[in-house]
């Protein structure tokens, strides 16, 4: 797996992968040295961080257009703000 697509990648609490593919190069994650398993474990940690926080911006998002929607179809058109204040619509 390239590091740059870890996203693709889920792996449990025990780092069950068999082997890891960066810059072209496979490594058998039962050799790395406890460092290297440590950096990746938080490489993992941040990949899925990072796709926690896009699906919460998905979520904000679209929770904003929904307000601002439903903001938009309470506001008073040109029409009513003109009848409201007494202006007298002339028709042609």
């Amino acid at each position: 797996m390239e590091w740059n697509r870890l996203h693709d990648l889920n792996l449990d609490q025990d780092m069950n992968m068999p082997s890891i593919t960066i810059d072209n190069l496979e490594y058998d994650t039962d050799t790395l040295s406890p460092e290297a398993r440590q950096q990746l474990e938080m490489l993992v940690a941040t990949e899925n961080r990072l796709r926690e926080l896009q699906r919460d911006l998905a979520i904000t998002q679209t929770a904003r257009n929904a307000y601002a929607n439903a903001l938009k179809a309470l506001l008073p058109t040109p029409l009513d703000m003109a009848l409201a204040q007494g202006d007298v619509l002339k028709l042609n």
